[in-house]
């Protein structure tokens, strides 16, 4: 990555540069800008050491990488987090430790235990799907939905739930959909039959299959618009897509959450069925046992 002529004076400005310049990184490099963008709160309040610790890169990788970007040091780089955390809501790991006091700590070892430490990392995960979704672009996703034609869901590996919840909703709110199943190895070549009056609403996290991001980047040159969900600014579905709902990931125990995605894919679909329905108090999701 080459050096920074000026080194950014603000959190915003930083954030601009490292985007533009994280196709260039080498991959310790871009395993550090993740870290930065997805956990903002901790790189203010830990040292060096810590976060690299966390991050599993060296922490020498860290300096270098504020040198990189025209610092004279990492100090240097984490003062504008600083700066930022002043104004910002609680980070993650925060929400975590006071739901963990209000909620009494994981005080034993069973079954139950594990399962109060994932409610408790799902409810901050949720709070933080409300400081970090723009308003606007909720709206905007819900109005590409609405003007779409046809609206195609991809998604593979661990988010093939949130497309599946997806697919099961807009079908009964009579929205005509195609899952762009990998069964068979046809996901590609359906996926070609998307017009540019269609939609592409796409979901992937780290580490992003190859296919699901093959596709996004095809239909983006066909200019078809795309929604999507991922894990970071960064992620090679950001460029592609016209909405993009960052959801940052967080290790778990056990494996990383859905509770935060499939919360904003309904949100999304909510919004749409109170189009559809032209009620905006209490619009509902038909189901197919109803009477």
């Amino acid at each position: 990555m080459k050096s920074a002529t000026k080194a950014p004076r603000d959190y915003e400005e930083l954030i601009r540069l490292i985007h533009d310049r994280y196709d260039e990184m080498s991959k310790s490099y871009q395993k550090i800008a993740l870290y930065l963008t997805q956990n903002p709160n901790d790189v203010a309040v830990k040292s060096v050491n810590s976060i690299g610790d966390i991050s599993g890169v060296h922490a020498s990788s860290f300096v270098r990488f504020a040198q990189a970007l025209g610092y004279e040091g990492f100090k240097e780089l984490q003062s504008l987090f600083q700066k930022r955390l002043s104004t910002a809501a609680p980070g993650f790991e925060a929400r975590v430790k006071a739901l963990e006091t209000e909620l009494g700590g994981r005080v034993d070892q069973s079954e139950f235990g594990f399962m109060q430490d994932l409610v408790v990392r799902d409810i901050a995960s949720l709070q933080d799907l409300l400081n970090g979704i723009d308003p606007d672009r909720l709206s905007e996703a819900v109005d590409l939905l609405e003007r779409a034609d046809v609206i195609y869901l991809l998604g593979q590996l661990r988010s093939a739930p949130v497309v599946d919840l997806l697919r099961y909703i807009l079908t009964m709110l009579g929205k005509r959909c195609v899952l762009l199943d990998p069964g068979g190895g046809l996901a590609t070549h359906m996926g070609r039959a998307m017009r540019t009056t269609d939609l592409l609403f796409a979901v992937s996290f780290r580490f992003y299959a190859n296919e699901v991001v093959n596709i996004v980047e095809e239909a983006a040159q066909r200019r078809v618009p795309i929604v999507a969900i991922s894990d970071s600014t960064l992620s090679p579905l950001a460029k592609s897509a016209r909405v993009l709902f960052a959801v940052p990931e967080h290790e778990y125990t056990f494996s990383r959450s859905l509770a935060a995605p499939m919360c904003l894919a309904q949100a999304v679909t909510m919004g749409l069925a109170a189009r559809i329905q032209k009620n905006t108090l209490n619009p509902r999701i038909p189901t197919v046992t109803a009477q």
